[in-house]
């Protein structure tokens, strides 16, 4: 085991979709640490947030232009569409809201994966006081770790199965699926621990985290989707499969 991830060898991928307003700071927290490729995956936004990260310093690329099939409306099309246009062996999320990125955040992120037997690196954290404390956020802990405590208690440990910071390396995402929507994280998480094992799956500490508190009509349908990602998963009676991208060395 080496001592460290290489910065140069790392791509921060950046979904964004209508983010105007925050992506500029995360894209500068994101060239500040030194990793080797900033890129933002713009999902037809319809405001200027592909204009303010092209100014801020990263490679802008239209989620259209990475692949010629039809993107599926979501979040986890982004990604997917972000790990095959990603240059580096590893890949680390950053969510375009966060309104406190810090430069450490992304080495920090990147170092378990010095170690060859860790594949993913999830970010813990603590939200922002006037959220919910110490825990995650609402679908977090109603849905998410309910369900991981029920289904794959060897993952009960992981403190933010759905946050959107992580690392992963880019020859493990382009083997797995992805889920198109918000369940994303979550199943890559549970691939991950089943491909690997769950020691594949490190926590690195990032601090304080803000981003924008999303009303609750619109954690309602990403409950939904975080749910149905992990009980079909399980292999749960009556699950209905969520709609997922295939691995791209598969595709």
């Amino acid at each position: 085991m080496s001592d460290a991830v290489d910065l140069a060898a790392v791509s921060v991928v950046i979904p964004a979709l209508n983010e105007e307003r925050t992506v500029a700071g995360v894209v500068d927290a994101c060239l500040r640490s030194g990793a080797g490729e900033v890129l933002v995956i713009d999902s037809d936004s319809a405001d200027g947030t592909a204009g303010a990260a092209e100014r801020a310093g990263a490679r802008v690329v239209n989620w259209r232009d990475v692949d010629p099939r039809q993107p599926v409306p979501g979040k986890g099309e982004a990604l997917w569409r972000g790990v095959k246009a990603a240059r580096g062996e590893v890949v680390v999320f950053v969510d375009a809201d966060v309104v406190n990125a810090q430069p450490w955040w992304f080495p920090a992120l990147a170092a378990p994966l010095a170690d060859p037997a860790v594949h993913l690196v999830k970010a813990n954290y603590v939200r922002a006081a006037g959220e919910t404390g110490r825990g995650g956020g609402r679908v977090t802990e109603l849905t998410a770790k309910p369900l991981l405590r029920a289904f794959f208690p060897e993952l009960a440990h992981v403190r933010q199965p759905l946050s959107g910071e992580y690392a992963v390396r880019r020859s493990t995402a382009l083997r797995l699926p992805f889920v198109a929507g918000y369940g994303v994280e979550v199943g890559l998480l549970v691939d991950v621990a089943k491909q690997y094992g769950p020691e594949a799956v490190a926590e690195a500490e990032l601090g304080s985290r803000e981003h924008r508190n999303r009303p609750l009509a619109e954690l309602a349908p990403m409950a939904d989707v975080v749910a149905r990602t992990i009980l079909a998963r399980a292999g749960a009676t009556g699950a209905d499969e969520v709609l997922q991208r295939p691995p791209w060395l598969a595709d």
